[in-house]
């Protein structure tokens, strides 16, 4: 008799091998607002080995393939439709290499974001692309990652030098190099970094590393109206002044957070701030920038210089989102973002205000503003279809507007199952013509992550 896909795994990998219903259903869940779609069964990879065999015997059976990290997903990217094998990649968590001299790290996928930089503390470099979740490593290049820092520091997409990944017919590749830049050939290191387990699952990243600032200084500034904050934004990267974080939020977020957290900062829109350099840099870039909120109406900065404080107040953003829901117990977060260039970001935010207001609904804004990038926590309620519909109008006219003013449905959340209807407005027939001709020659049998992007 025929043996099964999953009494072949199961032989191989014993107890790593689960197919208990509640197992199965974390895996098929999220942070997102999408509903729940498990696999048939999670492996717990312990090496690019078990992703290779596994994936060999998926590829045999046309069995769909997901990889997953920490589950931080916002767009349904670790939903499985259409069942199959969700391969877990947290037990892969070796920091396999750290160069110092040459600044880079070589991780396994499993490795997360707050786990490195606790082990790069005492070489004096620090990895800095924070996108708020402690997620993995793997993840975070799946998904083009960003965040808090991005605005001086990039994304994954810069940051990810050389790629070790298992395609869809099993092979492990090897792409880039650990050199700061190359000229060789098409750059399959790029090709990976945000196509979401689609064409490739990620089992090691070699990674650029930055030295740790002589000087860092964060910094909230209150606004009574949101549009002088948002021009302060605006006015502070127009005048290159090289902030390391500028995060705005919103008074119903500042609110919530408060809340939250226990802070005492005043019920007002704000703009958290932090300047790495040294102590003569910080003090100039600070002084600009202080100089700029207070020509549009901005409070005196409040200064977190201490290690704990600034930890606090940055925990306290990056809590952002259980804040939110805790404004309306029981709820549930439909967590969007889009991505502008910085000139139409003041229309891109007046416009979600206005929409959120005439609509009613409970929905903080916050923004990785030096990028051009906001998000809105839509908090809703399971059987309110009527918010459920305003939040979706909401969600659409402003990716409209992003997409006609030059940017982008999503700016860090990728695509996963939530925005693959807004591709072909973004790209256009040609280019998705491209993709979906790339995604069948590395994937001719669409296994892996099925449904997702394209």
């Amino acid at each position: 008799m025929d043996r099964s896909p999953t009494e072949i795994l199961s032989e191989r990998f014993g107890d790593r091998l689960s197919v208990n219903p509640t197992i199965c259903a974390q895996h098929g869940d999220s942070e997102g607002h999408h509903r729940l779609l498990p696999p048939d069964a999670v492996l717990f990879a312990d090496s690019a080995e078990d992703i290779a065999a596994a994936v060999r015997c998926c590829a045999e059976f046309g069995v769909p393939v997901i990889p997953y990290g920490a589950g931080t997903s916002l767009e349904g990217g670790t939903a499985a439709p259409g069942g199959g094998l969700c391969i877990d990649t947290t037990r892969m968590d070796r920091i396999v290499e750290v160069r110092p001299d040459d600044m880079i790290c070589v991780v396994e996928p499993g490795v997360t974001r707050e786990d490195l930089n606790i082990n790069l503390r005492d070489t004096g470099l620090f990895f800095p692309i924070d996108p708020g979740a402690n997620a993995t490593l793997g993840g975070m290049a799946a998904t083009r990652a960003s965040g808090t820092n991005a605005v001086r520091y990039g994304t994954m997409r810069e940051n990810t030098l050389a790629l070790k990944a298992v395609m869809a017919d099993g092979r492990v590749i090897k792409t880039g190099t650990q050199a700061r830049k190359s000229s060789a050939g098409y750059d399959l290191t790029r090709l990976l970094v945000g196509s979401e387990g689609t064409l490739g699952i990620i089992t090691e990243l070699t990674l650029r590393l930055y030295g740790r600032p002589e000087r860092v200084a964060s910094a909230v500034c209150a606004f009574a109206e949101l549009d002088a904050a948002v021009q302060t934004a605006i006015a502070t990267i127009q005048s290159v002044i090289p902030v390391a974080r500028m995060e705005l939020l919103d008074d119903t977020a500042i609110a919530a957070c408060n809340a939250y957290a226990t802070l005492d900062l005043p019920n007002k829109h704000a703009l958290f701030l932090e300047f790495h350099g040294s102590d003569s840099s910080v003090r100039e870039q600070s002084e600009a920038v202080e100089d700029i909120a207070a020509a549009f109406g901005g409070e005196r900065f409040r200064w977190a210089t201490e290690a704990r404080e600034r930890t606090r107040l940055w925990t306290a953003r990056h809590q952002a989102l259980p804040a939110a829901k805790a404004l309306s117990p029981n709820s549930r977060a439909w967590v969007t973002d889009i991505c502008v260039p910085i000139s139409s970001l003041a229309e891109a935010i007046s416009l979600a205000r206005t929409g959120i207001a005439d609509a009613g609904l409970i929905a903080p804004i916050l923004g990785h503003v030096g990028d051009g990038n906001f998000h809105i926590f839509f908090i809703l309620q399971d059987g309110d279809t009527d918010a459920w519909e305003k939040a979706a109008e909401i969600n659409d006219r402003l990716i409209a507007y992003s997409l006609s003013v030059g940017g982008t449905c999503t700016g860090e959340h990728g695509v996963g199952l939530g925005k693959r209807d807004k591709m072909p407005d973004e790209h256009g027939h040609e280019a998705m013509e491209i993709m979906r001709r790339i995604k069948a020659v590395l994937d001719p049998e669409n296994i892996l992550n099925p449904g997702k992007v394209l």
